[in-house]
């Protein structure tokens, strides 16, 4: 075999070759080291005792250890054939129909798809894609849904922090409010108005959202004053009776002409209410998010007056029975009612 002197020049970073496997065979039957043999091939020492484990095969009854060329080529091909990524597009087809089905049918978004159907077992695990892969069939257009259905997909933009200093709050500041970037408690609420025509004869909807079970509440109020506001925080107030105060613990909304009287809910009752800095939505951004939800079936612009109570009900129900990756894939009625239990059983 002293052909094989140097006739391979091995590069760094390259796959052994079925010559270079030979190399190695020939010299261990000569005793040569792993690392001399490194030295003839000009790889890592390492990758030479790697392959003599992968290609070393056991003769007479297991008692005998030979390394083969063959045999370290062959477990050198059939990782090869694992390693590289494979289209499962054709071997999930059912899950894939389920996907779209809830997509269309139930609005239920390609995330909460996945992780419900992993919480409550509707398919084998190996049959279910994760949500990047279904994603990327969607922008290779190998799906019913396509990019433009996905109302967040191009409509994100960032936007510049503005805080007008000289503004007069309305009552207590956010900056007061415990920092609650960590583990949400129960009870902390957040406030907001959706408008559908900007005229005077039109009504509003008054949108209230509890951070830690994302329960969301829709009301039809008469108009855009303080005291169709103030009137159905009333009536929940008396709803609740002596559990207000821990069922709401704190009420954050912004410095709309609307809120100005929501402080008076501070008088005979432990609930706080804060008010986010002017022109600062994101401070009380996740019930911004769920009005982009009801903005999908009320666009910008239609009249409130034009949907009737059935109608908004429906909108509700459809908001709270949505399972959410934030929620563990459960649905905000279940966790609500959950901590309603364990208030009222207390």
């Amino acid at each position: 075999m002293d052909q094989l002197n140097s006739t391979t020049q091995h590069q760094k970073g390259k796959h052994l070759s079925f010559e270079e496997r030979i190399i190695i065979q020939t010299r261990l039957d000569d005793k040569h080291s792993p690392n001399k043999i490194a030295a003839e091939l000009g790889c890592s020492p390492n990758t030479v005792r790697n392959e003599i484990k992968r290609g070393t095969i056991y003769l007479y009854n297991g008692k005998v250890a030979r390394y083969k060329a063959d045999a370290g080529q062959k477990v050198y091909e059939e990782n090869r054939a694992d390693s590289c990524r494979h289209c499962e597009y054709i071997n999930k087809l059912e899950f894939i129909a389920h996907v779209e089905n809830s997509f269309f049918e139930l609005g239920i978004s390609i995330d909460a798809c996945v992780g419900e159907a992993m919480e409550k077992g509707y398919f084998p695990r190996e049959q279910i894609l994760c949500s990047k892969t279904i994603y990327n069939y969607i922008d290779k257009g190998l799906m019913r849904i396509r990019n433009h259905h996905l109302p967040e997909k191009v409509s994100r933009r960032p936007k510049l922090k503005r805080v007008l200093e000289n503004k007069k709050l309305l009552g207590r500041s956010i900056e007061e409010r415990p920092d609650i970037d960590g583990e949400l408690e129960f009870e902390l609420w957040e406030a907001d108005l959706v408008i559908g025509q900007k005229t005077n004869n039109d009504e509003a909807l008054l949108t209230l959202l509890e951070r830690q079970t994302s329960k969301y509440i829709l009301v039809k109020i008469d108009g855009k004053t303080a005291a169709a506001v103030m009137d159905v925080f009333e009536k929940v107030r008396n709803y609740f009776g002596p559990q207000f105060s821990d069922v709401f613990k704190s009420i954050t909304t912004d410095n709309g002409s609307e809120f100005t009287e929501l402080s008076n809910l501070e008088k005979g009752s432990k609930t706080l209410v804060y008010y986010a800095h002017p022109y600062s939505s994101w401070e009380k951004c996740s019930n911004e998010r769920h009005n982009r939800l009801v903005r999908r079936f009320i666009a910008k612009g239609e009249r409130i007056s034009d949907y009737g109570i059935d109608a908004i009900e429906l909108i509700e129900d459809w908001c709270n029975n949505l399972p959410r990756k934030i929620l563990g894939y459960k649905t905000p009625d279940e966790l609500f009612e959950a901590k309603l239990d364990e208030i009222y059983s207390a």
